[in-house]
């Protein structure tokens, strides 16, 4: 499906702000409610919204590390990749995890309390997965960027 430019301009205005009335919405893009709704409905359910959620501040939260942590697997076979992706999915304090391509295999973003328990983590959690050969840890000193929005291509 081709998105025309209202959708475009609900997308853009809904990843900047999730909380937007649909009245709001609806003047914004120049259409009444009920069709505004119908489109928002539809962006859903073809999968260009994936859902709403609140921002929380990782700082406030009692969050104050951040570390970008890349790992290299020992071999490299579906049942491995399987293996390890099951253990690290149930570690909460990974917040995303990338299967990257360079010299290591994954890119983990991981969030704790304090540099003791970032150790604590990686010794009784993440060097305990036997499919890990070598990891590297890089603390984030300072965000200068975190945007959480994506460029919408052909917003005029």
């Amino acid at each position: 499906m081709k998105l025309d430019q209202i959708d475009l301009q609900i997308l853009h205005l809904l990843q900047t702000d999730g909380r937007i009335t649909n009245s709001q919405l609806a003047r914004e893009v120049g259409l009444s409610p009920a069709p505004t709704l119908e489109r928002v409905k539809k962006l859903e359910t073809l999968g260009y919204i994936e859902g709403y959620y609140a921002r929380l501040n990782a700082t406030k939260m009692g969050l104050g590390v951040t570390t970008f942590l890349s790992i290299k697997l020992s071999k490299h076979n579906e049942a491995k990749n399987k293996m390890f992706i099951d253990q690290i999915k149930a570690i909460e304090e990974v917040v995303e995890c990338h299967y990257i391509t360079g010299s290591s295999d994954y890119l983990l973003k991981v969030v704790a309390k304090s540099i003791e328990d970032y150790q604590s983590l990686i010794l009784n959690k993440i060097a305990e997965i036997e499919e890990i050969d070598n990891m590297q840890t890089m603390v984030i000193l300072s965000t200068i960027k975190d945007a959480r929005s994506l460029p919408i291509p052909n917003l005029e």
